[in-house]
This record gives structure tokens, C-alpha cells and sequence, in this order.
């Protein structure tokens, strides 16, 4: 099934990004109904292919678009990930296990991602409860890589980040529990940041959880995207103890002291592959081309301990989903229709409950060992992924909960510590695997941090511009 999947062609969108739309629209040269058009030609046209689409509200994307908007980025059409209410639409997120009644109001992260102006065309997709990082659920259709479809999405953010990469819209809302935002960006070529915590709203009700792992976002194809939301964002919300971001819009000129974390220790699950080890040595180097100062670091944690207690945490969200459902999903659930790893996430949680405490207890230690990492250094450099993205079919959910868990560990080892301490990590498409795949390269920096990641950012897409499926 091997394809390539593009829906740029010369409408209105053209190959521009979020930002270059937005100035047309607000200097009269194009119209955002004739945006809000061309994307949803776009859509209907690429669809089939990617399957990226749950459901679809092009008549209320037409009305908004014919009104006067507010927001830098007015008439920029977009999709949101279907884990967030929006207002007369189902959030069905995922699964079909239950069946979801039409929200009765938008949650605040969608007020605050449409408070900039973006015009929801409709719900994305993604796996399950977004528990898997890939979207491959036989009964409502696999998510493809539009870079070559017979490659995963990555997940959980799976629709969002094929329909940006294919140009169906240059932005669409993602959110992070371990790795959503950064997985996808890295498979699928964009740029990805996960905030610091409390830097966008989360999703409603997480404030409730004893670790808040979930942190909410957006996918685009630059960087000066991601920052404009983020200014756009702050405006409408900021968290009083975080620095303020502003507008970032250039590269920063201090020189960084950056760790470059080798691998994990010997014998350890998160071995890097061949491509992998490539990506980072060259991008260490252009780092240091740059003027940047680069140390090998080991990483210094018990891995295999930090793994047991997050996949507790995923255990505990699996079983209050699927048990507390008439609370917090408002639905009953069906348990004969779980896939196996969310049943096998919930068993978990039963036969360790009583261990629990002291997960939360090690999740709060994790936080100083991260402040502890960053003592010396600015920026903290990691592969994404541990290897090169996997086809279609490696994430399947109808594998055993031990055989996904275990691929899905060894995979995306490097992203779930950045949820647990909150702070600020992002993937730059840096590279590209020996398939012809895009291959991120995360940075991370100390809380509140998230300018000088984007100011790093736009220092090496400036350096080493990555390509968009419309020049393959």
C-alpha cells in the first residue's frame, strides 16, 4: 500500500503556513471563507487514504468563517483531537465502548485554542482512550502516515499530526501524557512542543488526578506557528507562575551548554537503533557548528523502576475510565469491547492498587531528579524515539497488553519523564530514517523554560530547514 499522501495543491492554503495565512486574511488578499473552503476540499479529497477525520463540522467552519473573527490567527482552519469537548459534538475518544452524548459546552483548552482565531473543521483521531502510540483500531479505521502510508501516525495525536503533515491545515490541537504530542510530531515531520505544566489549560477534570501527566498543545510545521498559538493562547489564559512567554519570534542569541543524553544504560529497554544514534551524533554536531557547547551525559535514572510506576499511573487512568465511567464519561461502558491493553492496563492497577502510594511517592521524587539533570546544563538533548518508525501493524491492538507494552516502552522510552516533572520538552523533524521517514530530536529544558526551546528552535530550522511532503 506504499503512497505518499499530499493534499497541498495551489487553492488558497497553497504550501502556506498558519502564520502566512493569517497575514493574507488580515491584509484582504484571501478570504477565510475561501480558506475554510479549500481545507475542506482538501480534506474530503485525502481522507480515504489517511483516515485522520472522526467526525466533521465543515457547516459550523463555513459560519464562523463568514463572521468577524478575532485573534491573530482568524480564519486558519484546524482540527481538534477527539479527548476534548466541543460544544453539540460527541468526544468519543477513541473507542467505541461507550457511546458519547453531544457535549454541552466546549472544554476551556477549546475555548482557548479557538480564542485565537482558528476555525474547527471537525474531530481528529486517535487509539483508544489515547493509551497506544498509534491509532490502529480495525473497527473505525487505521490512521496512516501520509508520508508513506504504510507507516503508523505515531499516537496518540494521530489524525491531528497526518492531517497537518499532509497539508489538509497547517494546525491542529494534540495533547501529551507520554509522548502524544511528541511522538506523532517526530513520525510525521513537525514540530511539536509539550509545555510547561499549567501553560494551557489541561483537560478538564485532570486537575483532580493525583499526577497531572496530560499536558495539551498543538502540531503545525513551524516553529513560528507553534509560537504564535502560544502568544495567541497566553493571551487568553496564563498561569501566574509561570514566566510570561510573549512573542517568540527569533532565535536567541546566548550560547547553550547542552547535554546529550548517549542512551540508557547498557542492557537497559530504550536501546537506540542505528538511525537513531546517526541523528543525534549529526545533530549534536551542527549544535556545536553553531557555537553551542555539547557533553555526553549518562542518564541518571532507574529506568526500569520509572517505567513500573508511569505504566501505574496509565493502569489507575484505565481503571477509573472504565469503572467510574457514569462519572466521568457521563456513558456505561462495554467491557467485552476493551482492547487488550486497555484491559490489561486496568488488571494492572487491581493487582498493584495497594503499591500505589508509593508510585505517587516516586513520581514526586522524579521531579527533584529532573531539577537535578538541569543543574549544569541548559538544555537537555534526546532521540524522541528509540528507533525508526514502525509500520502499520507493530501497535496493533489486538496484540497482547504485555507484547504492546513491551514495544511501546522500548519505543517511546525517552518522553514519559517529561510529563511526570512537567517540564518543557519539544521535537524538531531533524532528521530522517533509512525508510525515507521523518525522525524528530527532543529538547527539554528547565520548568517554565518553553522560550529558549523555541528560541533554540528557530536556530536550527534556520540551520537545517526540514522538508514538507509537498518538495518529496
Amino acid at each position: 500500500m506504499e503512497k505518499t499522501v499530499s493534499a497541498f495543491t495551489a487553492d488558497a492554503l497553497g504550501t502556506s503556513d498558519a502564520s502566512a495565512i493569517a497575514e493574507a486574511i488580515a491584509d484582504g488578499t484571501i478570504l477565510p471563507a475561501e480558506v475554510v473552503e479549500a481545507a475542506i476540499l482538501r480534506a474530503e479529497r485525502v481522507n480515504a487514504e489517511l483516515n485522520a477525520i472522526v467526525l466533521k463540522t465543515y457547516d459550523d467552519a463555513r459560519k464562523n468563517s463568514a463572521s468577524k473573527g478575532q485573534g491573530a490567527l482568524f480564519g486558519v482552519p484546524a482540527f481538534i483531537k477527539d479527548n476534548d469537548n466541543l460544544a453539540g459534538y460527541p468526544t468519543q475518544m477513541g473507542t467505541g465502548v461507550f457511546r458519547a452524548k453531544p457535549a454541552k459546552r466546549n472544554s476551556r483548552f477549546v475555548n482557548q485554542f479557538l480564542a485565537a482565531g482558528l476555525i474547527c473543521l471537525g474531530k481528529s483521531t486517535m487509539p483508544e482512550f489515547g493509551f497506544l502510540c498509534s491509532a490502529e483500531n480495525e473497527r473505525w479505521g487505521i490512521t496512516r502516515n501520509p508520508w508513506n502510508t504504510d507507516y503508523t501516525t505515531g499516537g496518540s495525536s494521530s489524525g491531528s499530526a497526518a492531517l497537518v503533515a499532509s497539508g489538509v491545515v497547517p494546525i491542529a490541537s494534540a495533547n501529551d501524557g507520554a509522548g502524544s504530542i511528541r511522538i506523532p510530531a517526530s513520525v510525521c515531520g513537525l514540530v511539536g512542543l509539550k509545555p510547561s505544566r499549567h501553560r494551557l489549560y489541561s483537560i478538564d477534570g485532570s486537575e483532580a488526578l493525583p499526577v497531572q501527566l496530560v499536558h495539551q498543545g498543538v502540531l503545525t510545521r513551524t516553529v513560528r506557528d507553534t509560537a504564535l498559538f502560544y502568544a495567541e493562547a497566553e493571551k487568553y489564559h496564563s498561569y501566574p507562575r509561570l514566566p510570561k512567554m510573549g512573542h517568540v519570534k527569533h532565535a536567541g542569541k546566548q550560547r547553550l551548554h547542552i547535554a546529550l543524553i548517549e542512551n540508557y544504560p547498557e542492557g537497559v529497554i530504550g536501546n537506540q537503533d542505528e538511525d537513531t544514534q546517526r541523528i543525534q551524533a549529526e545533530t549534536a554536531k551542527l549544535l556545536e557548528l553553531l557555537g553551542h557547547k555539547v557533553t555526553p551525559m549518562r542518564f541518571a535514572v532507574d529506568v526500569e523502576k520509572m517505567v513500573g510506576h508511569f505504566l501505574n499511573i496509565y493502569a489507575f487512568h484505565s481503571y477509573i475510565l472504565t469503572h467510574w465511567s457514569k462519572l466521568i464519561l457521563n456513558a456505561k461502558i462495554d467491557h467485552s469491547l476493551l482492547e487488550p491493553f486497555t484491559e490489561g492496563l486496568q488488571k494492572r492497577f487491581r493487582a498493584n492498587a495497594l503499591k500505589f502510594p508509593a508510585t505517587l511517592a516516586a513520581m514526586r521524587k522524579l521531579k527533584v531528579v529532573a531539577a537535578g539533570l538541569h543543574k549544569n546544563y541548559d538544555v537537555i538533548m534526546t532521540p524522541v524515539l528509540a528507533h525508526k518508525t514502525p509500520k502499520i501493524g507493530y501497535f496493533s491492538p489486538q496484540l497482547s497488553y504485555e507484547e504492546v507494552c513491551n514495544r511501546a516502552i522500548k519505543y517511546s522510552i525517552y518522553c514519559g519523564l517529561h510529563n511526570v516533572t512537567g517540564v518543557p520538552a519539544i521535537s524538531l523533524p531533524l532528521g530522517t530514517d533509512s525508510n525515507g521517514m521523518p525522525m524528530g530530536v527532543q529538547f527539554s529544558s528547565t520548568y517554565g523554560n518553553d522560550k529558549l526551546l523555541l528560541e533554540l528552535a528557530y536556530e536550527l530550522e534556520e540551520a537545517k530547514p526540514w522538508k514538507f511532503i509537498y518538495e518529496v
